[in-house]
């Protein structure tokens, strides 16, 4: 009998342990992820040299590609292509949600049925094509968005934003110049429901985000959303090379910077402005730096007499200053020409400097090319800086404290934007 109620109770205490072992794994697996970063793949399109990103939304989840646009204001989306959710809806005018997206206007669409993107006594929201600079009246929504989080050098679980702001944006205005598929812009701006604040919001974390756009189409490069570190494989903790410069918003929320003058071998670029050019802006959807033509002319001539020895050709249009590619050796930062450096403070020494990788193109077969354009008299800023300048150089938008890092080329540092480890990415996702 004794025997019987020993065994009886080792089995009795075994099976309260095993239940309440469960449900802690149970309770514990409900408890949502509150994650310090997060990260999207971003590849660069073979056709049109712009960077599209991977986005998960709607309700059944979907992954849809989007260009990334640094002076986009919100996430963009042709909502008429099929959009199937069961969790979206349309924010009613004068509503809390309208007012953070700094919607004013109402708008009622003429359609007698409603869908995604046409809803009555909807929020209006202007939508533009950063490419043809199209805009049209869009309509406020939410829906489910999911992100993956990191875990320190590659993704983690994926987490969940269940209300999302976004604008549906007439499929008319996102085709035009845009990569094939894609089904809207992911705007960076600097904007209330844009994807840096709202998911700096949401999450708990500082509104910082950095941008690593790799040069090799089919690789995929990265946005992280957060505070670093950012590591590149072999184990290279990249945010802990940036120099820090302050940054000015546009009135559409662009990002600029203050560049003072050009500067190729100690060189400086003359008939500088006093007190410089002023604003540079920095775009991901320029594919080369654009400047105004007093700057353009200056540039290419200084850069041609610094790059002594070296035959020059015929220009290949858009590019104005173009060389013997034969003539001109390579190395693992590029072509072996005159570095060229963006002076953003000369008493403190700061400086952007860029590499014959992202300083030169080659538009044909034995033609090399200074890859800046030319912009015009009248340009949008007296500089864009483009992506063809961006590329595998880590920029971190700060956007607390209004100041951006950058890194300069990683291939400096022996690394690249295509070397995040996104090839042990989770698929667990939190409730």
């Amino acid at each position: 009998m004794a025997s019987f109620l020993h065994n009886f109770l080792l089995f009795f205490c075994s099976l309260s342990l095993i239940i309440l072992t469960s449900s802690a794994t149970k309770s514990q697996t409900h408890v949502p992820i509150r994650p310090n970063k997060l990260v999207l793949k971003v590849q660069k399109d073979r056709a049109t040299n712009l960077h599209v990103v991977q986005i998960h939304k709607r309700t059944p989840l979907v992954q849809f590609p989007f260009v990334i646009d640094l002076t986009g204001r919100f996430l963009s989306v042709n909502c008429e292509n099929q959009y199937t959710s069961s969790t979206y809806k349309a924010p009613v005018c004068h509503s809390s949600q309208c007012a953070r997206a700094n919607s004013h206007t109402c708008r009622t669409c003429s359609s007698s049925k409603t869908r995604p993107g046409c809803h009555t006594n909807a929020c209006g929201l202007l939508t533009t094509n950063p490419v043809t600079q199209q805009s049209a009246q869009g309509e406020l929504a939410e829906d489910v968005l999911k992100i993956p989080s990191t875990q320190g050098s590659s993704p983690g679980p994926m987490v969940t934003y269940p209300h999302f702001l976004f604008a549906c944006a007439p499929s008319n205005i996102l085709q035009k110049g845009l990569p094939k598929n894609v089904q809207g812009v992911a705007g960076l701006g600097h904007s209330p429901i844009s994807l840096p604040y709202q998911l700096a919001s949401h999450f708990g974390f500082p509104p910082k985000f950095a941008v690593c756009l790799t040069s090799s189409p089919g690789k995929n490069g990265a946005v992280f959303f957060g505070e670093g570190p950012y590591f590149m494989k072999p184990g290279i903790d990249v945010s802990r090379q940036l120099t820090y410069a302050p940054f000015t918003i546009g009135q559409q929320g662009e990002y600029y910077i203050n560049v003072q003058s050009f500067k190729i071998n100690n060189a400086m670029l003359p008939s500088i402005p006093k007190g410089g050019f002023g604003g540079a802006m920095i775009s991901t959807t320029t594919p080369y730096t654009t400047l105004q033509t007093p700057i353009f002319r200056a540039l290419n001539q200084l850069f041609m007499n610094q790059l002594r020895g070296v035959p020059h050709v015929k220009p290949v249009a858009p590019f104005g200053a173009c060389f013997d590619a034969n003539r001109i050796p390579t190395s693992k930062m590029g072509p072996t020409v005159p570095s060229i450096d963006l002076v953003l403070d000369n008493k403190k020494n700061i400086m952007w400097r860029i590499f014959g990788a992202n300083a030169m193109i080659q538009p044909r077969p034995g033609v090399m090319c200074l890859a800046f354009v030319d912009g015009g008299m009248r340009p949008k800023a007296p500089i864009v800086i483009g992506t063809q300048q961006l590329e595998d150089n880590l920029l971190q938008f700060d956007l607390m404290n209004s100041r951006l890092g950058f890194s300069s080329s990683l291939l400096f540092r022996r690394t690249n934007c295509a070397n995040f480890n996104f090839g042990t990415s989770s698929t667990n996702t939190d409730p």
